[in-house]
């Protein structure tokens, strides 16, 4: 296996495994499965760096690193077995401003900087954008800051995607510069799974100096997004440990997935993982009712429920801190819990046309396969 953390974060992208005919050098296919992947490809096209691909049990059809990040002919199936899938959960194409800016809650604005991953993950809510090319440039992120610079009630920026790492270092200086001088601006995040997928990029010291240097000027947080004990590797470790050197926060954004951790062992596991390399657990999403992710992927709510409290009355104060979110169209959703066949939720954020609904208790009926908010029963509040 080569030595990563010494390799060229731009020329080793160039080995990622992007075929089936390249996949059957990590992991054993049956020829059914050969088969059904290479219908799954041609539809939603596959991206795995080597060093993630690595990760995996190349005999283990049920390991999480090979679900994360290998297609499944689950893909193919528009359809869930239980609930209705949509293209666009969060609702995306309603708050699009131009030049990449999403601005849905009145205090933070969000900027699509790329389309481009280092990883196509599988569970991907913008599944529809994976793989396009990209027309978002440093000139429409300056196009973007000025969006924010003209709406003074925007505190907080996330810089999104894709995946931001991705863009060379140069282009990271220039859109960070652009946000550095607009006064009303709190912090900024980079959400990124790079630190995860691509741990080799944050090897770069030219990086880590760009990142400390606007850090100096405001907070800046990376949200990462660690789903399984088994991706907390030593270079994973060390590549947090230089975001954190370089004086940064790392927040970590799981989703809750079937068969990847779904168990209340393997969420302690990842929580306490998490917190001992100096991440703070932060949201873990129900997966979304994504069309060709939602049948693969969604574990019912009751069922995830308890598995989440369960785990939580294990963990402790640092390792609980996490949030059981609901990403909906109306505004994120905290699950507080379940009593009997009803589900205990607080919205936690809302569209600025209905602030009213910010922090909003709701009590729904809760059915055995519900997965999402609209599968809920009848409202007991």
């Amino acid at each position: 296996m080569p030595d990563f953390e010494s390799l060229n974060w731009k020329e080793e992208l160039k080995n990622n495994i992007k075929t089936i005919d390249e996949l059957k050098n990590f992991i054993d296919l049956t020829e059914t499965e050969e088969s059904d992947l290479r219908k799954v490809v041609k539809q939603h096209p596959m991206n795995i760096p080597r060093y993630y691909m690595n990760l995996a049990d190349p005999a283990d059809p049920e390991d999480p690193i090979r679900k994360l990040s290998v297609p499944s002919i689950d893909e193919l199936f528009e359809k869930s077995l239980t609930g209705n899938t949509t293209d666009d959960p969060y609702g995306d194409d309603k708050h699009d401003k131009g030049n990449g800016v999403l601005h849905k809650y009145p205090y933070t604005a969000l900027v699509v900087a790329t389309e481009y991953c280092s990883m196509y993950c599988r569970h991907c809510f913008r599944k529809r954008m994976v793989g396009l090319s990209t027309n978002q440039t440093v000139k429409n992120f300056k196009n973007a800051a000025e969006y924010i610079a003209d709406h003074s009630e925007i505190k907080n920026v996330v810089i999104s995607g894709g995946d931001p790492f991705l863009l060379g270092t140069e282009a990271l200086r220039e859109m960070l510069n652009a946000l550095k001088n607009i006064d009303h601006l709190n912090y900024v995040r980079i959400g990124s799974r790079a630190p995860v997928v691509y741990p080799l990029r944050f090897m770069d010291d030219e990086l880590m100096e760009v990142l400390k240097e606007f850090n100096e000027y405001k907070a800046l947080y990376v949200p990462t997004h660690f789903n399984t004990a088994k991706e907390i590797t030593p270079l994973a470790t060390k590549a947090v440990g230089r975001l954190r050197k370089a004086g940064l926060t790392v927040n970590n954004q799981a989703v809750f997935l079937k068969g990847v951790n779904d168990s209340v062992e393997k969420l302690v596991e990842l929580m306490d993982g998490l917190v001992r390399i100096g991440v703070n657990p932060y949201y873990l999403y129900q997966c979304m009712p994504v069309s060709k992710v939602r049948r693969q992927f969604q574990v019912p709510l009751k069922e995830g429920t308890e598995i989440v409290s369960e785990a939580k009355r294990r963990l402790d104060g640092y390792a609980k801190r996490f949030k059981f979110i609901m990403g909906d169209d109306s505004g994120k959703i905290e699950i507080c819990g379940s009593s009997g066949n009803y589900l205990v939720m607080s919205q936690i954020h809302s569209r600025p046309e209905e602030p009213e609904q910010a922090s909003k208790i709701m009590i729904k009926e809760l059915t055995d396969d519900a997965g999402w908010l609209d599968d809920l029963g009848q409202d007991l509040l």
